[in-house]
């Protein structure tokens, strides 16, 4: 089994930046939606990424975002992948098919599993659906679907994940990644750094377990 890994989203200073790395976190999600609270300018972001370790996975978020723009922004600011989470079509993500691309696909009581071999993409990360809002919500669903999509792709776990809860997120769920925005912030678009800290030990033990288990090296490198 290997090590799950972690992406911070919602970052908006090099400080968060920075704690995030230095606590343990695989990628770094920057939202490029304008209603979000975790809205950062892309100028803002590309100083951020320029001062980061180039071995720092740097994942740009957008919702329903005109493909000629997030491929623009994809190459000024060098990103690692671009996770699309908004309503985009399965040929819509064929079209980004020369950059890493995560689809988000949000999970309700009508959710389908068929729908997730639709996407061409390199991983899909499943979060919770929330009428009108477009993740960072901080809501949990029923992780056993997660286990079940598993089977279909690499799947990154999203929604409700807290120091309280992920714990059960790596060493049951076991996803290939895990997303986390609200469960480390103060408030909506401000990390806090204790809670950060906190988390990440959280997953780092979670890990240790894992792998040991499987007998598995814990000391792999990037995110896609």
């Amino acid at each position: 089994m290997s090590r799950v890994k972690v992406k911070i989203c919602g970052i908006r200073s090099l400080e968060e930046a920075e704690a995030a790395l230095e606590a343990g976190a695989d990628a770094l999600g920057f939202n490029f939606w304008k209603p979000s609270p975790r809205y950062v300018e892309p100028e803002t972001a590309r100083e951020i990424i320029a001062r980061l370790p180039r071995m720092a996975a740097t994942i740009g978020v957008f919702v329903n975002e005109e493909r000629d723009r997030v491929l623009e922004l994809a190459s000024e600011l060098r990103l690692s992948a671009v996770q699309l989470h908004g309503d985009e079509t399965p040929e819509f993500c064929e079209e980004l098919s020369s950059i890493k691309t995560i689809k988000a696909i949000r999970v309700g009581r009508d959710f389908d599993l068929n729908q997730i071999g639709q996407y061409a993409v390199g991983m899909i990360l499943l979060d919770s659906k929330v009428s009108g809002n477009y993740g960072g919500t901080g809501r949990r669903f029923d992780w056993r679907i997660a286990i079940e999509a598993k089977q279909l792709a690499p799947i990154i776990l999203a929604g409700g994940l807290t120091t309280e809860t992920v714990w059960d997120a790596v060493t049951h769920v076991r996803p290939a990644a895990i997303d986390v925005c609200s469960g480390v912030e103060a408030e909506p678009g401000r990390k806090d750094f204790a809670r950060l800290q906190h988390f990440m030990s959280v997953v780092t033990r979670a890990n240790a377990l894992i792998t040991s288990e499987a007998g598995a090296a814990a000391g792999q490198v990037g995110f896609l």
